[in-house]
């Protein structure tokens, strides 16, 4: 066998990286360790690895063969030293935030965040003493107005959940760099297969892994990539006396199956969504597309510098406001009334009410999102019969009751 010439890519990295067949008994597929404890040769090698002195397993809460091999290949994917994968998305924030910061610390945070994420944020870690600031950080002048001595922590999705707004991850990396501060970017919305935050000069990036990283509306799992001590930290502070949020074997083996069809998946979930964008912004009962491959959004350009194609999430507004919303929403057929996103299925929900609403009235409506907002995320059924769908329930009239 020759030796590859260069880099292997993408799809090649997320169906092979870190696994070779041969060395277990040519299974094609890695191995479903259900175990949570592991044997020692002796005692001084038990000691050794809780030590940390010697490689190998001790507790399935802080490593298992088949999670390692998982963190292993979004680590490769994602272009960071390691990754941990965790039980859930919140799992994987809740042990960076509480190995890396304590009371008294400063997170300047993004005004448009994920509704737990934004709960954790605004509701809890006050409870903590860790103050956060919210600033709209589309541009990074409010970042470096937002910084304060104490600062220890950024953190932004791009594009933002649910209005589709996008952070320059480049600049607002720079901001952080002089000033010493560690930028964390959450990357569930686009994958590393259309974005990677830490080519573009963040710290750490941060996963929702039950969304498209799966892909199949299967499996809870979270993860964050980054530099490999503070992945260590994370893991043997955070998840291992912190959280106890660790993947469960079986999760990680399915969400390695997700892996191998990523890009496959995404590449048809930006086509299709680009698609409707473009017809529902069309569409006389629809006041505002929010996507960031339409012409009409502001960071179109942005859009075109970060990311490889634009994803499978859309945000709108029908002239009719939450009422309209509503109705449309009950007249899908196709399209399924569930939150979560990244399925096969394409999923409708109404953010306000539903997966955003730890945010008062006042709080949407100071950080950016109205209450007659919808969020699609486009699965992977034939265009001509979603768009029969959307554009189907749009120009039904409701008959009086």
């Amino acid at each position: 066998m020759t030796e590859p010439t260069r880099p292997p890519g993408f799809a090649t990295t997320a169906i092979h990286h870190g696994y070779d067949p041969l060395a277990h008994h040519g299974a094609l597929n890695p191995p479903l360790f259900l175990t949570s404890t592991y044997a020692f040769a002796s005692a001084a090698e038990g000691a050794a690895r809780f030590a940390g002195e010697a490689e190998g397993f001790v507790y399935s809460r802080v490593g298992n063969p088949t999670v390692a091999v998982l963190e292993s290949r979004l680590a490769a994917l994602e272009g960071g030293e390691a990754a941990l994968a965790t039980s859930s998305g919140v799992g994987a924030l809740t042990a960076l935030i509480w190995t890396l910061l304590k009371t008294g610390d400063h997170i300047v945070a993004d005004q448009m965040l994920y509704g737990c994420t934004f709960g954790l944020f605004e509701h809890h870690l006050p409870r903590f003493g860790i103050q956060v600031t919210f600033a709209d950080l589309t541009d990074p002048a409010n970042l470096q107005a937002a910084l304060a001595a104490n600062t220890r922590l950024v953190f932004t999705e791009t594009p933002t959940n649910p209005n589709m707004r996008l952070v320059d991850i480049a600049a607002c990396a720079d901001v952080c760099r002089r000033a010493g501060i560690r930028l964390v970017v959450d990357n569930t919305y686009c994958t590393p297969y259309l974005q990677r935050p830490l080519d573009l000069g963040a710290d750490l990036v941060t996963h929702s892994a039950t969304k498209y990283l799966g892909g199949h509306g299967d499996l809870l799992a979270g993860a964050v990539v980054g530099p490999k001590a503070i992945i260590d930290q994370l893991r043997f502070t955070g998840i291992k006396e912190l959280n106890g949020a660790c993947i469960s074997a079986f999760d990680a083996f399915l969400i390695l199956r997700g892996l191998k069809t990523l890009n496959l998946r995404m590449d048809r979930h930006s086509a299709t969504a680009a698609k409707l964008a473009h017809d529902l912004e069309a569409h006389p009962a629809v006041a505002a597309v929010y996507y960031p491959g339409l012409d009409s959004h502001p960071q179109r350009k942005l859009a075109q510098q970060q990311m490889r194609a634009m994803g499978g999430m859309i945000a709108l507004e029908l002239k009719g406001g939450l009422e309209a919303g509503r109705n449309f929403m009950d007249r899908v057929k196709l399209a399924t009334r569930a939150v979560s996103l990244g399925d096969a299925e394409t999923l409708i929900q109404h953010p306000a009410s539903m997966t955003h609403a730890t945010y008062d009235p006042a709080e949407r409506a100071r950080h950016g999102f109205t209450d007659g907002l919808i969020r699609l995320s486009v699965g992977l059924e034939d265009y001509e019969d979603l768009r029969e769908d959307l554009l189907g329930a749009l120009s039904v009239t409701r008959k009086p009751t």
